[in-house]
């Protein structure tokens, strides 16, 4: 499980010209990452130029609802109620690297990374 602060990339259009410029206004002006607790296993999303900690999910490993492989699951069902349709599902793929998705309901909104 990841634990502390990781830096947080939104994946808009990946391969576009507009991936660059998009991660990049979403980082300045919404969302930084994410900082996991893993002894309690739960997470914050740090929000805004200030780094704001809020919108708290669960974090459990689960079959994910892309491929039904094993993923980590972030859960807001239960704890947020700005987020309680929303799970991520993320992957490490290299060290201090994950790769994840964003579902609303068991629809794919977008995809991101975060490093740790």
């Amino acid at each position: 499980m990841p634990d502390g602060r990781a830096e947080g990339t939104v994946l808009v259009a990946p391969g576009m010209a507009l991936t660059e410029p998009a991660a990049k206004l979403v980082h300045l002006l919404a969302w930084q990452g994410k900082v996991f607790d893993a002894t309690r296993g739960e997470l914050r999303n740090e929000l805004l130029p200030t780094g704001i900690l809020a919108v708290r999910a669960t974090i459990a490993r689960d079959p994910s609802w892309f491929d039904g492989r094993e993923s980590i699951v972030l859960d807001y069902s239960h704890t947020s109620l700005v987020a309680h349709w929303i799970r991520d599902e993320i992957r490490l793929v290299a060290p201090g690297l994950y790769l994840g998705i964003v579902f609303l309901r068991r629809v794919k909104l977008l995809d991101f990374a975060l490093r740790l």
